[in-house]
């Protein structure tokens, strides 16, 4: 799937074999320890405690987050029983008493399973125990990928210099002139919401940290920030995906994917103090959902799901070529999510389909807002090209500029009334490859489903599907009557309490 660079002997094919996975797993619960929590995960007795200052991350982290604790003694720490996470009868801790929720089942998907934290009342410092080399995991098929670093953060008005400092490149568009209310309305709703860089620092931080550890297990991964967080499409309040890249191959997800997972769920568990509540989710492509108490952020990681990295940089492409394109999706985003009609795991639509739903529309206007990437530029979205090329695509296709002058409000309108009249569900299928709608085929990945989004690099297969007549309906319903009340009125407050959001954003 991923061709060997130029100058590199070809890589001998290879996986995991279960007598090296299932070495990995014995290993592991023999130097972790073998006392159970009453979490059923079982933590050590033998980890001896660390006494010393916070690592230079840590700190870091917290200048980047504005919470710089004043001088304090250093305090030990264990990740045995006496780990102030999960120690018994701490009345501060919630997590060792909290029941798990559930990770089997028809999940469609786990965005929305979110862990209603209570905000801490101060960072947590992070206490980072060295790993054992006997815990280190190698694997075949495990090289040293040249994939994407991140700049370091900014400590005390220095930083250090990174080949890879786009990540935080601020890409300005001029926004759309507002001409009318609605316009502004949306205008106003977006530059309020959306991601700022110090939010977009905060994710990368404790992804460039979560790396750091999990490259003591297995030296040769990489990990990627994908999603939302990176695509241009992200608000304030976006959770963040992370993508670990284990090897050139595919991975068995059903299999690899959960032993390494489990690992790193039990990893992550025992040892980090700034991760809250690892839990493994056996979802189609299974993840480990966790908090980070320092910067607050939920993460959801997988594992060599690579098809999320190509489309995370397709998808910012398309976001910042027209400056209509980011506060059209966010509001769109916004008023599915307040209608109830924003969440994949009961069965709506996942916000990347409602990307892709706006990204379509835009490219089938009479005259296109958006071309099709794809078929413009193949080369730069090859669904083959290697990953540490992936991030490339983006710097080689120039702004777009298009001959249609609809104003945000127009836009909006248009958007509603298309998928509430005119697509036709039952024979069209979303394409944004294509740009355009395609004709539904009679295979099985299209079977019984009644609103079908193409994923963009992965033709043959989609899972921006919804499957039940009772949750098309009620979606059918919710674009009807969003397109009637705008069409008359022309007010965003009639489908959307917009100040209130705001003002939530601002607190």
């Amino acid at each position: 799937m991923f061709p060997n660079s130029p100058g590199r002997p070809p890589l001998p094919h290879s996986g995991y074999s279960p007598s090296q996975l299932l070495q990995a797993q014995l290993s592991f619960q023999k130097h972790v320890g073998t006392k159970s929590s009453d979490d059923g995960i079982k933590v050590s007795d033998s980890v001896p405690a660390i006494n010393g200052s916070c690592p230079a991350i840590c700190l870091s982290r917290m200048l980047m987050n504005g919470n710089i604790l004043p001088p304090m003694s250093p305090q030990p720490w264990s990740y045995g029983n006496h780990n102030p996470m999960v120690s018994p009868g701490s009345s501060s801790s919630t997590f060792q008493n909290r029941k798990r929720r559930s990770d089997e089942g028809n999940i469609y998907d786990v965005k929305r399973q979110r862990f209603h934290t209570p905000p801490q009342s101060s960072p947590a410092i992070h206490q980072s125990v060295p790993l054992r080399d006997d815990l280190r995991r190698s694997f075949p098929g495990s090289i040293a990928l040249p994939l994407l670093q991140s700049p370091a953060p900014e400590i005390n008005g220095c930083a250090s210099s990174s080949r890879d400092s786009w990540l935080f490149d601020h890409v300005e568009l001029t926004l759309p002139i507002a001409k009318e209310k609605l316009s502004q309305q949306i205008l106003d709703l977006f530059q309020a919401c959306q991601q700022q860089i110090s939010d977009l620092k905060k994710k990368d931080v404790c992804r460039a940290e979560l790396q750091r550890e999990i490259q003591q297990i297995f030296p040769q991964s990489r990990l990627y920030l994908v999603g939302s967080s990176l695509n241009g499409f992200g608000t304030r309040s976006s959770d963040a995906d992370l993508c670990l890249v284990m090897k050139e191959e595919p991975v068995n997800q059903k299999t690899e994917a959960r032993h390494i997972l489990s690992l790193l769920q039990k990893h992550f568990y025992t040892r980090l103090s700034y991760i809250e509540r690892p839990q493994l989710i056996r979802a189609k492509v299974p993840i480990v959902k966790f908090r980070d108490k320092v910067s607050g952020v939920e993460f959801d990681l997988n594992v060599n799901n690579v098809v999320g990295i190509r489309n995370t940089f397709l998808l910012r492409t398309y976001a910042h070529m027209e400056n209509r394109v980011r506060p059209l999706v966010l509001v769109v985003k916004k008023w599915a999510s307040h209608h109830g009609i924003n969440d994949a795991s009961r069965g709506t639509l996942s916000s990347y389909s409602l990307v892709l739903m706006v990204l379509h529309y835009l490219q089938t206007q009479p005259e296109p807002i958006l071309p099709s990437l794809q078929k413009i530029y193949p080369d730069c979205f090859n669904p083959t090209m290697q990953l540490h090329l992936v991030h490339q695509a983006p710097r080689n296709v120039p702004q777009y500029f298009s001959k249609n002058g609809a104003s945000l409000g127009e836009l909006l309108v248009g958007f509603l009334k298309y998928f509430a009249i005119e697509f036709e569900w039952g024979k069209r299928t979303v394409s944004v490859r294509e740009g355009k709608a395609m004709a539904r085929t009679d295979g099985i990945e299209w079977r019984n489903k009644y609103i079908c989004v193409e994923e963009p690099f992965d033709r043959t297969n989609t899972a921006r599907a919804v499957h039940e007549k009772q949750k098309f309906d009620l979606i059918q319903e919710e674009f009807l009557k969003a397109w009637v009340r705008l069409r008359d009125n022309r007010d965003l407050n009639s489908v959307l309490p917009v100040q209130r959001i705001i003002g939530m954003q601002k607190r």
